[in-house]
């Protein structure tokens, strides 16, 4: 009996036929025998691994490698590998023999497992965990980890932006140990120009995830209103829309955590000083070197040091080659730093056509609001504010904006018989706001609502106003508010 089913389900997952589109050849063996044999091993591998039994789980999968390795891909799945191979070779920690065994089975599966599932996994990634695993398991032996370091490399410059963040994390731990060995500084900065680059683009692609879903989520409303969907269909929509949403938010946060990650290892090694000499020798063998430039410029961005001549002197030569969103971003402040309002305004303007993700567009639309504060136009950076929150409603930095011209506004909203301070229960509408929505500012922005002051109990008396009245402000803001 146990042979008959066996038996119909190979026919059945093989649709009748062995040889499948594989690289093997075949999906579950040369011959019904082989496939018999490679089911009875899957069922058993499950069997044993659910039940944590990693001992007895093993040998069946090493014939399930053997025996059919196209047949099931979770055979080959990160967590199976780590889960059974971690207990494994910690058991063997007294008999060196059986242990390297098990860690060479384990660097063999994820090095290979491309050539079996071509669609579920990576040559890159492949040697990216082999790596990862050999850092693990032989990171005491110096050639291991000069081998590991040079594996980082090659996997990251495959899979560029798609390196996963375990593996920036130990790949820069690893290039930090390196550099305080040889003294090198420049394997440092090597390893930030590769991690800054390919992480930047990472997280732009998942911002752009995010992006192409906000028209998703309007166009469900509007079916949803407008009755042409039904309520539970909306809602089972709407769920996984936001579980999308949720998951490439999860993804930036990991991806940003990493960065910061990096830049606080980075940073005791290249202060401007050392990046200026390191560059300033790169900058005469490499300025027809575009890609050198713009991972220089980024580098001396990140590490603060726009006020160099030297930087000065890379964004322009990068800018002049090819005009692209960052470099006319970076344009922008240089500008506004030298006090080139005009020139930083269109550059700004220049880098919000170019930049192709909300995320991206949100700042330098600040900064175009920072530019009218400064030269006193209000009522227009109050309109870069509101752009800045259509693209980012939880930035906090665009309502504190906002706050600070309307907690100005005292000379502007003077006069006749206005109500005085009655500007500053508008701005603390807008600090209230920013607190609300970024708790990164919250402190500053509770600062700045504590220190308004606001219309006394008699200007209110005499206008017939009490608290929680309803009130429009006058003069440019014409804000609703609420009577303190």
């Amino acid at each position: 009996m146990k042979k008959i089913m066996l038996i119909a389900l190979v026919s059945c997952l093989t649709l009748g036929g062995f040889a499948q589109a594989t690289p093997c050849g075949f999906q579950y063996g040369k011959t019904e025998a082989d496939s018999l044999k490679c089911l009875e091993e899957i069922s058993l591998f499950k069997t044993y691994y659910d039940q944590k039994n990693y001992k007895e789980a093993h040998p069946h999968w090493r014939n399930i490698v053997e025996l059919c390795p196209c047949s099931w891909s979770a055979i080959f799945n990160t967590t199976y590998l780590q889960n059974m191979f971690d207990f494994l070779i910690k058991s063997a920690e007294d008999n060196d023999e059986l242990r390297e065994q098990y860690i060479d089975e384990l660097l063999n599966a994820v090095a290979t497992r491309h050539q079996f599932f071509p669609r579920n996994y990576t040559e890159g990634n492949g040697l990216g965990f082999k790596a990862f695993y050999m850092i693990r398991y032989r990171g005491k032996n110096t050639d291991d980890v000069m081998q590991a370091f040079s594996l980082f490399i090659e996997s990251i410059e495959m899979e560029r932006e798609k390196t996963q963040p375990n593996i920036w994390d130990i790949y820069f731990r690893i290039a930090e140990q390196i550099a305080r060995a040889k003294q090198d500084t420049t394997i440092m900065i090597d390893a930030y120009e590769r991690a800054t680059d390919y992480i930047e683009m990472a997280i732009n692609n998942f911002f752009k995830d995010i992006d192409k879903q906000l028209p998703n989520f309007e166009n469900l409303e509007e079916a949803f209103e407008k009755g042409q969907i039904p309520q539970a269909d909306y809602e089972h929509r709407r769920q996984r829309l936001s579980q999308d949403t949720a998951r490439s938010m999860q993804f930036i946060t990991n991806y940003e955590r990493t960065l910061k990650n990096i830049e606080n290892i980075f940073t005791p090694f290249a202060p401007c000083h050392v990046l200026e000499q390191v560059y300033s020798n790169k900058l005469e063998q490499n300025k027809d070197n575009l890609i050198a430039l713009k991972k220089m410029l980024i580098t001396m961005n990140k590490g603060g040091c726009t006020g160099s001549t030297l930087f000065a002197e890379i964004l322009n030569a990068v800018h002049q080659a090819e005009p692209n969103a960052q470099t006319a971003n970076l344009m922008g402040y240089y500008s506004l730093n030298h006090g080139d309002y005009d020139a930083a305004l269109n550059f700004f303007k220049e880098a919000i056509e170019l930049f192709e993700t909300n995320e991206q567009k949100a700042d330098p639309w600040y900064m175009i609001g920072l530019i009218h504060q400064i030269r006193g136009n209000y009522i227009e950076a109050r309109n870069a504010a509101r752009e800045v929150i259509k693209l980012k409603p939880n930035s906090g930095r665009a309502y504190i904006l906002i706050g600070d011209l309307y907690a100005a506004s005292g000379n502007r909203c003077g006069g006749e018989d206005g109500m005085p301070l009655d500007f500053n229960w508008a701005a603390a509408d807008k600090y209230a706001r920013a607190a609300a929505v970024d708790p990164s500012v919250a402190e500053q922005a509770n600062q700045k609502r504590a220190r308004l002051g606001f219309p006394s109990e008699q200007d209110k008396f005499v206008r017939g106003l009490k608290a929680g009245d309803t009130y429009t402000v006058r003069c440019w803001i014409q804000e609703t508010t609420t009577v303190r």
